[in-house]
């Protein structure tokens, strides 16, 4: 299977999407993404006066995350959860991006490294 997330994805310029547009962007099919909505409580979409789901770019953007976490990381439900929630902390900026996030991890993957060289030195 290929990987849709090591490309950049370009998220259209405009103001609401509809659910059908973030599956046609996102790649992950409807009925997941109001399954992850269920479950992730900052996915939140707003609602149309007829009751339709409208999307924002954050929104699919935190599609995009849950989809990197669970897809490409390895989460469960829950620990993409608690990936989230220790991002969302105050000291962490909420708009962190997919590079942000890249770095954080491959800087908490140099730490362990150090400290199993250091286990093996002493």
């Amino acid at each position: 299977m290929e990987n849709n997330l090591s490309k950049e994805i370009q998220i259209p310029d405009k103001l609401f999407f509809t659910i059908r547009e973030v599956s046609d962007i996102t790649k992950v099919k409807s009925y997941i993404l109001r399954y992850w909505e269920k479950q992730f409580k900052f996915l939140r979409p707003v609602r149309s006066i007829g009751g339709q789901r409208a999307y924002r770019k954050k929104d699919i953007e935190m599609v995009l995350l849950i989809q990197r976490l669970l897809y490409n990381d390895g989460f469960t439900i829950d620990g993409a959860k608690k990936k989230l929630k220790d991002l969302r902390k105050p000291e962490i900026q909420m708009e962190i991006n997919f590079k942000e996030l890249e770095l954080v991890e491959t800087i908490e993957k140099l730490r362990k490294k150090l400290s199993d060289l250091k286990k093996t030195i002493e």
